[in-house]
């Protein structure tokens, strides 16, 4: 095989240890439980901060997929920590689902139920169970899902709607973030709703989880990849119509492979032989969000011409993974030296030799962002282990 490979291979074995070792050495909760829910860029630890629901879900399944890849025994503990913080904290049992945020000593903060949040909770769900065959947890992981069919599915258009109150009645502020559309259905929300389902799919095969994954896939093809530029369309009315030309090169990336993904694991061959065509169409429509100096910047708005010069850690990594997915699909070089160089590319601007982990993102200069959190509600381990991850497995297949 060929070294260079195999040297990516033994990298990315080594930088999963060392993001990891970050996340037990720094942000381990010995007060409140679970984990800290704030360090800022300058490795201050904020104990009053809010802990959300992505970045437990997402520690979760880091956790998790770290032990079934090593068998570490400390990420198990971690997992299991986790696992007990979200079930405690964050499991609505009265109207089904899990909360938003809770404050920092556990207790409920926002109540409302944001799809891509069960989505996210059911993704580590599941990979915890892989780990420790917990039925309790894959019992809470299909509730999830009957929940979000319940509750989210739309049985006219197809797709999901985005978020509810605490009670599942409707809301006015469907925003993941303040940055998001305010708009009933989103690419985002949809892209983690398909790969819960697949690794739920994984532990759980149920017809119906089967039937949902095929339908998101055709949700996919037919609204949202614009299939004369190749990019995702990102916001949605309930009827499918865009409201939004914004293009997000990290979105783009990551969809490529994870559709993919997505119908390789219920193995419907129809959408395999399309998505396998459709994942090098993303994958090059996102390469013209690749610097020539190196990195995939944040994201373009076509209206405005305008491009947001940042490059920002997770799509640096979801870049790293789409590009060895389109090598392994075309058995062509050039995918495979872009992977190599975005991960050059990470090792020398992203990545924090002082302190550990990665940091938020660069400027076009390639100085390191001001103000951005280093751990937070959004910053997380999920991106940049996953990656390790998912690039390890592929060499071995190879």
């Amino acid at each position: 095989m060929n070294k260079k490979i195999l040297s990516y291979q033994d990298e990315l074995k080594q930088e999963l240890d060392s993001i990891l070792t970050y996340w037990i050495n720094r942000t381990i909760d010995n007060t409140n439980g679970g984990f800290v829910g704030r360090i800022d860029e300058n490795e201050d630890i904020d104990h009053n901060s809010s802990k959300g629901l992505v970045l437990n879900s997402r520690l979760l399944w880091t956790f998790s997929a770290a032990y079934n890849q090593t068998k570490n025994e400390i990420y198990l503990h971690l997992a299991y920590r986790a696992y007990s913080f979200i079930t405690i904290h964050f499991k609505d049992v009265e109207f089904g689902g899990v909360y938003w945020t809770v404050d920092a000593d556990g207790k409920p903060l926002d109540k409302r139920k944001q799809i891509y949040g069960l989505a996210f909770c059911q993704y580590g769900l599941t990979e915890f169970y892989k780990a420790t065959k917990n039925d309790k947890a894959k019992e809470f992981a299909i509730d999830l899902f009957n929940i979000i069919e319940k509750y989210s599915f739309d049985n006219i258009n197809l797709g999901y709607f985005e978020a509810f109150t605490q009670d599942w009645k409707e809301i006015d502020d469907l925003r993941l973030s303040k940055k998001d559309d305010n708009e009933k259905k989103t690419m985002n929300t949809h892209l983690h709703v398909i790969e819960s389902y697949a690794n739920l799919y994984k532990i759980w095969p149920n017809p119906k989880v089967k039937i949902q994954i095929q339908n998101l896939l055709k949700v996919f093809h037919n609204y949202i990849i614009n299939l004369e530029t190749n990019h995702l369309n990102l916001f949605f009315d309930e009827n499918w119509t865009i409201k939004s030309d914004l293009v997000s090169y990290g979105h783009d990336i990551e969809a490529a492979w994870l559709l993919l993904e997505a119908a390789e694991v219920i193995s419907d061959h129809r959408w395999i032989e399309i998505f396998k065509q459709i994942s090098i169409n993303i994958t090059e429509a996102a390469l013209t969000g690749l610097d020539k100096n190196g990195g995939l910047w944040y994201e373009y708005l076509p209206a405005k011409d305008l491009l947001v010069t940042e490059k920002h850690w997770w799509p640096q990594a979801e870049a790293m993974v789409g590009l060895f997915n389109a090598y392994q699909i075309t058995h062509n070089n050039k995918y495979l030296t872009l992977s190599l160089q975005t991960w050059s590319f990470v090792k020398k601007h992203i990545k924090d030799n002082k302190f550990g982990e990665w940091i938020w993102g660069v400027e076009a200069d390639n100085s390191p962002m001001k103000n951005q959190d280093k751990v937070g509600f959004w910053k997380c381990p999920y991106h940049n282990s996953r990656a390790c991850i998912e690039i390890v497995n592929r060499i071995e297949k190879l």
